[in-house]
């Protein structure tokens, strides 16, 4: 073979309704590495890419809402196959991102997929623990049931690049709901490269959807928003998640604030898929009266 073979290099693109499309306004801008050097040119997501977004997360919700739980959770576990098997791509770019060496940037693809396993596992058991057969007095059965928020816009962790990322998208798709992805401005390669991933898998378009580029130009469109449900504001600085956390109450959004020096190598417990979770309960009674039973 010859060795003056020209190298390929990767186009990034957003990852918007199960389709790659580049920013509507044809901006881009420069990744490098921890020391600087170049690595790729990212769309620089603009707001008609964010409305573009919001429109694909809504389409998508009934469907994903309505599957079984089950359903979810073999979708979600297909896509940790794939991500297992693209293995040496993501320790490479997560490497670069994140100024690790080969092995310690292994451990962190490893551990990313490891919790995007027990995400899976446990999209039929959340209802077991948040849900259950209230007691009251009457001729009744009174349950409560978890339900999903709806449109989540989720600005992902900036300096965990993978495992972060993981970690905040995995509980919000886990429980039904579906999220807007505002991915690392510094090291968004390895949020691009899980778009790719999704595509392939058998995750409908549009339940995931990944911008890449400023959250501070993004954020306040997202978090006003009538169509978005909820935001999860952990990659915000302090500043930029109040100016979010005020925009975001014109509709009560449910909000999940930045927590200070989150550790993502931490069991991640329960508390992200309950955070985008509703509470419907349901009186029924139990003699053979007829009636059809009322939801509050």
């Amino acid at each position: 073979m010859s060795d003056n073979r020209l190298s390929v290099f990767k186009t990034y693109k957003l990852y918007v309704g199960g389709k790659f499309p580049r920013s509507e306004s044809g901006r881009v801008y420069e990744v490098t590495d921890s020391k600087g050097n170049w690595l790729a040119h990212a769309p620089l997501s603009s707001r008609k890419d964010a409305r573009d977004a919001v429109v694909a997360a809504r389409k998508a919700f009934g469907g994903w809402a309505g599957a079984t739980a089950y359903n979810r959770g073999q979708i979600l576990y297909r896509v940790a196959e794939m991500l297992e098997g693209r293995r040496d791509q993501f320790v490479r770019e997560v490497g670069e991102a994140e100024g690790l060496s080969k092995s310690k940037a292994a451990a962190v693809v490893d551990a990313a997929v490891d919790r995007w396993v027990w995400y899976a596992g446990w999209t039929d058991k959340i209802a077991q623990v948040v849900g259950g057969a209230n007691p009251v007095a009457g001729p009744f059965f009174n349950l409560s049931t978890p339900e999903p928020t709806g449109v989540v816009t989720v600005v992902a962790p900036q300096e965990s690049s993978f495992l972060g990322l993981v970690s905040v998208i995995a509980p919000v798709i886990a429980t039904g709901n579906t999220a807007v992805v505002v991915a690392s401005e510094k090291a968004p390669l390895p949020a691009l490269s899980l778009g790719e991933v999704l595509a392939t898998s058998d995750l409908p378009g549009g339940v995931v959807n990944i911008l890449s580029g400023k959250a501070a130009e993004m954020g306040p469109h997202l978090a006003a928003h009538l169509d978005v449900n909820a935001l999860d504001l952990t990659g915000a600085d302090a500043d930029l998640a109040r100016e979010l956390e005020i925009a975001a109450a014109g509709n009560l959004k449910r909000v999940l604030r930045p927590r200070a020096e989150e550790d993502f190598t931490a069991a991640p417990g329960t508390d992200r898929m309950t955070a985008f979770l509703e509470t419907k309960t349901v009186w029924h009674p139990t003699g053979s009266l007829g009636a059809s039973g009322s939801a509050y």
